[in-house]
């Protein structure tokens, strides 16, 4: 059964201390002057060594996926006569303090890498065993954010459920295993965490068991042709993207010697289509939006029973052309109804 403390700031600081010796604890941290235009920071999913560093004003630019999911992973060596699995850097466990969207996004690439077709993604489990989520507490919204539209809003799975105060923290404690650490530094409280329940930003999602085939030909998606210019950074930002490329590092002059890499790949990217013998499966721009689109919205529910996208926004925060893929969902939804008509 959960128990709910209370704490002030100096008795969660000891709280954080004594986690510290036993694990590695990440969440959003502000790095000055790293952000995209001169003058900005950067904020992102990273090591903490103080609760002081946590930033909670602001949405962190990049999810917490390079958790599980680096962007550049060295998968297993090779010698020419036998491979061996890379070790990973450490053994330490990890608390990661984030949002119920991105609790929820973790779990979409767990359907993706643990339990799409009975197959489990070995070197995606060996780092997603590692997680404690210490939910940070979100009743109101981020621009851009529409998790309310995308039932992604709340969550039960989490360790502990974190409200932060100008005096202190109030804790839900849903874990065993961080119980006494709460208790003994904190008292007795009533608290369940509260969740946000409405966003600015209101996505209608199709409401369509089998999409009509003329909708992938639609002059709807001809836009993106010209306003996308194949970043990626929609791809790189998103916490439920989980293409990738592998590719074979060799060694010197080595053609035995090497290692085998599993690298982020995306849809918008120009050559993830490419095929051999040269052809090329959706050339157009729209097209890898269109395809974007129905596997966030369509085709991932159709096999699991949820939406992929959380509707953290971190997409239209992102975009140097300033396309919303919000906005992409509601045209969509608006030509099939008027495709009904």
């Amino acid at each position: 059964m959960n128990k709910s403390f209370k704490l002030s700031s100096e008795q969660f600081k000891t709280v954080f201390a004594g986690l510290s010796e036993h694990y590695c604890i990440v969440g959003p941290k502000r790095f000055a002057g790293l952000g995209r235009f001169s003058d900005t920071d950067l904020i992102r999913y990273a090591p903490l060594t103080s609760i002081d560093e946590l930033e909670l004003a602001e949405k962190s630019c990049f999810s917490p996926k390079d958790l599980v999911f680096p962007p550049d992973e060295t998968l297993f060596y090779f010698n020419g006569q036998q491979f061996s699995e890379a070790a990973l850097p450490d053994n330490l466990e990890i608390i990661v303090l984030l949002r119920p969207c991105d609790i929820n996004g973790i779990d979409r690439l767990d359907r993706m890498f643990m339990k799409n077709a009975d197959v489990i993604d070995p070197y995606y489990q060996r780092r997603r065993s590692r997680l404690h989520f210490f939910m940070i507490e979100c009743r109101e919204s981020f621009e851009n954010c529409f998790c309310v539209s995308m039932n992604a809003n709340r969550s039960d799975n989490y360790a502990a459920a974190l409200r932060f105060g100008k005096d202190g923290v109030e804790a839900e404690v849903a874990s065993d295993k961080f119980l006494e650490t709460f208790a003994v530094n904190g008292s007795v409280f009533e608290f369940k965490p509260e969740f946000v329940s409405e966003n600015q930003i209101k996505v209608e999602l199709p409401k369509v068991e089998t999409m009509p085939p003329e909708i992938f030909t639609d002059k709807l998606w001809e836009e993106y042709d010209s306003r996308c210019i194949s970043c990626g950074r929609c791809n790189t930002s998103c916490v439920t993207c989980s293409c990738f490329t592998t590719r074979d590092l060799f060694y010197g002059d080595s053609r035995t010697c090497g290692e085998r890499r599993r690298v982020w790949d995306g849809c918008h990217l120009d050559g993830f289509c490419d095929m051999a013998g040269g052809h090329t499966f959706r050339k157009n721009k729209g097209e890898r939006m269109r395809f974007k689109t129905f596997h966030k919205i369509y085709d991932y529910r159709k096999r699991f029973g949820v939406d992929m996208c959380v509707g953290c926004g971190r997409c239209d925060d992102v975009c140097p052309e300033y396309i919303s893929f919000s906005n992409c969902i509601n045209k969509l939804s608006a030509r099939l109804k008027e495709g009904a008509e």
